[in-house]
């Protein structure tokens, strides 16, 4: 078995806002040509018109990451400003309605639109997918089933989309509440083997109800594309080093887990029903909750948890030159997460006298400032 070497690869889904009203804005085909022209297959339409994908190359590292995540962040940006426009990295636009938003033109959305009816229409909300590179098929297997049990605090550091239709809605995370509305989402299924996987997505290839494993929108799953595990389950994050951090800890997460299984051990595997609490409480309370220690039986703060978890990981993160972006993360409990952002930029907006609407368009505002921060 080859050892693998944990290259990654990062997608990030943003929404472009007007300038001025700070409304959602569909994207001129002229934004998407310069896009394209400059970054040639590294940039795509999303499902809605309002949104724009990247993705980075095959990285070796995080700090190659880091260059050309920034360099896909800024030349979106660029373009974007020709046209009197801006992105932002939230999961969720703090006061835009979707029922005024339209998907793109595009087969694959077209199909999407018409096999998920009303459902699709709600889809206002971004991600980001972090690829870690694993060769064998069967280690991307058991890795993803031990992966799952830290989704949960993956969710809870990322969490960008408090706010939906122009409410506060007391989640963390509430694109999880959107997209987990679609089928086949949600805790990964655990297998015992790659055939065993393979042979529950071709029952459904072979009845004609997907036409591949893209259509598996697990918060892990093995990718359908690339020899990775692509990771599923953050909100897009605002600020580009909260992403790489986060990112970051993926890589060396699916490292550990690897040097584990080399020495005949593993990480304890939990039901998906127990693991799914976890996943409700990040979504719900971000790392404001806690959540549970199944080895202690208890909700643990989540700045212990998070210490446990750096700590876990300190050897693969000096193996991976990623310490810097691991440690940052220490600071989160301290900086809050973006959704915690958010509303403080918000009640200090209606201290101030303004308005609801003025208050959500103040916290437009600061996504579209995060968002060019470390460009």
């Amino acid at each position: 078995m080859t050892d693998p070497d944990f290259t990654i690869g990062i997608e990030e889904e943003y929404l472009l806002v007007d300038r001025d009203s700070l409304a959602l804005a569909v994207a001129p085909d002229a934004l998407m040509a310069a896009c394209r022209a400059e970054l040639e297959g590294q940039v795509s339409p999303e499902f809605l018109q309002c949104q724009i994908e990247v993705g980075t190359r095959v990285c070796a590292d995080i700090g190659a990451a880091r260059d050309d995540l920034r360099r896909l962040r800024a030349c979106v940006s660029h373009h974007a400003a020709n046209h009197g426009l801006a992105p932002i990295a939230a999961s969720c636009h703090p006061f835009a309605d979707w029922k005024d938003q339209h998907h793109t033109d595009k087969e694959r959305y077209n199909d999407l639109r018409r096999d998920l009816g009303g459902v699709a229409r709600r889809m206002l909300i971004c991600g980001m997918h972090v690829h870690v590179g694993i060769p064998d098929e069967d280690m991307r297997i058991d890795l993803v089933n031990q992966l799952s049990y830290f989704l949960p605090h993956l969710l809870a550091m990322s969490a960008s989309s408090p706010f939906w239709q122009g409410e506060d809605t007391g989640l963390a995370s509430y694109r999880l509440t959107v997209f987990d509305n679609l089928p086949r989402t949600g805790l990964p299924p655990k297998f015992s083997s790659w055939a065993e996987f393979e042979r529950a997505v071709s029952a459904l290839v072979n009845m004609g109800l997907i036409e591949d494993s893209t259509k598996i929108w697990w918060d892990l799953r093995p990718s359908a594309r690339f020899p990775t595990i692509e990771s599923r389950i953050c909100d897009v994050s605002p600020r580009l080093e909260t992403a790489l951090s986060l990112a970051a800890m993926i890589q060396c997460l699916t490292r550990k887990l690897w040097r584990l299984r080399r020495a005949n051990q593993r990480w304890r595997l939990y039901d998906n029903f127990l693991i799914g609490e976890n996943r409700w409480r990040a979504q719900r309370y971000g790392i404001g909750g806690g959540l549970i220690d199944f080895g202690r039986l208890e909700v643990v703060d989540f700045a212990t948890l998070l210490d446990d978890m750096i700590d876990l990981v300190a050897e693969d993160a000096e193996m991976l030159g990623c310490t810097a972006e691991i440690e940052a993360l220490r600071r989160l409990p301290e900086t809050g997460t973006s959704s915690d952002r958010q509303r403080t930029v918000r009640i200090g907006a209606l201290e101030a006298g303004d308005d609801d609407h003025a208050a959500m368009r103040a916290v437009v505002a600061h996504l579209i400032e995060e968002f060019h921060a470390d460009l």
